[in-house]
């Protein structure tokens, strides 16, 4: 079963009805979610035009209409979680996060959503990350910026989860046709890396600070239900200290790079390697995510396409 089906028996039981509503993810449904592994296969594109980077990294990897079908709803998830201006390598490059967007409307998608649940001010957030104002650019009334919505997060039982056996999920994003994480790649105080597999904090709702009691496991478990039809890492710009927030421009390296794949394991083992050259078993979550089945963190099995 893929994650459309999944989710649409989701709504079939009643997930979908009723906004502020709060219901429990049913167990046997989840039992049925989807365990085999993603295509451990990425594509690398290295350049300073970032849109065409974008671009020809999903495209190595079949193009946007491969993952976006016509008339479908799809939510993009960058990292806009800091009041932070683009150079500072808090968020999601606005140029990465447009070009996704473009190409999701290029493929026929009926809506595209941008949301993030923030630490920093919302609005402040989306203004300063560039964010914002980038997809209001394109002038598509199908591209949209929306803020979260606390009274939309929907609690679920997740019995397969080592240690998060029970939180909240962001509701558009379980009903959403099409699910795209565009991360960037940053030092973190805890995790000590975020990436793609992280970046699904700002899909939680709930006192975010209790999942940093067992980060690692509760990172991992997070991604048995957040799983993203298609992971975009910016490595435009990484910060290499700082994080997750930063704030100094000494802390930020440019990389020109965008890595594109559906496995969110591969993609964090792949990133840790060669952006920060740590070793994927040195970040608990990767390990954790590759124990539940999520994904390859073996960079000997991951391949690479180079865009």
């Amino acid at each position: 079963m893929d994650r459309r089906e999944f989710l649409q028996r989701v709504a079939a039981l009643g997930l979908a009805a009723g906004v502020g509503k709060v219901f429990t993810f049913p167990p046997e449904l989840l039992a049925m979610a989807p365990e085999s592994r993603p295509e451990p296969v990425l594509a690398q594109a290295n350049g300073t035009n970032y849109a065409h980077l974008v671009g020809d990294a999903v495209q190595a990897l079949g193009g946007m209409k491969k993952f976006v079908n016509p008339n479908e709803v799809v939510v993009v998830k960058p990292n806009m979680a800091w009041d932070r201006t683009p150079e500072m390598g808090a968020n999601s490059n606005p140029i990465v996060v447009r070009k996704v967007v473009e190409l999701c409307l290029e493929a026929g998608a009926k809506k595209v959503k941008v949301l993030d649940h923030t630490c920093h001010d919302a609005r402040r957030a989306y203004a300063n990350s560039g964010i914002k104002a980038a997809v209001e650019d394109i002038k598509d009334p199908r591209a949209v910026v929306e803020f979260v919505d606390e009274r939309k997060f929907v609690e679920m039982n997740l019995p397969k989860a080592k240690s998060l056996k029970r939180w909240s999920f962001y509701k558009d994003i379980l009903e959403a046709d099409r699910f795209i994480n565009i991360p960037i790649a940053k030092h973190h105080s805890e995790a000590r890396l975020t990436m793609a597999m992280k970046n699904m904090m700002g899909a939680i709702g709930g006192w975010r600070g209790r999942c940093h009691v067992g980060l690692h496991q509760n990172i991992a478990d997070m991604n048995l239900v957040l799983r993203a039809d298609l992971t975009i890492l910016d490595a435009t710009r990484i910060m290499t200290q700082g994080g997750p927030s930063g704030g100094k421009p000494e802390y930020v390296q440019v990389k020109n790079l965008v890595f594109a794949g559906v496995d969110p394991v591969a993609i964090d083992a792949y990133g840790t390697a060669t952006l920060f050259g740590m070793k994927p078993a040195d970040i608990g979550y990767i390990t954790k995510g590759y124990e539940l089945g999520l994904g390859e963190m073996d960079l000997e099995k991951i391949k690479i396409l180079n865009a």
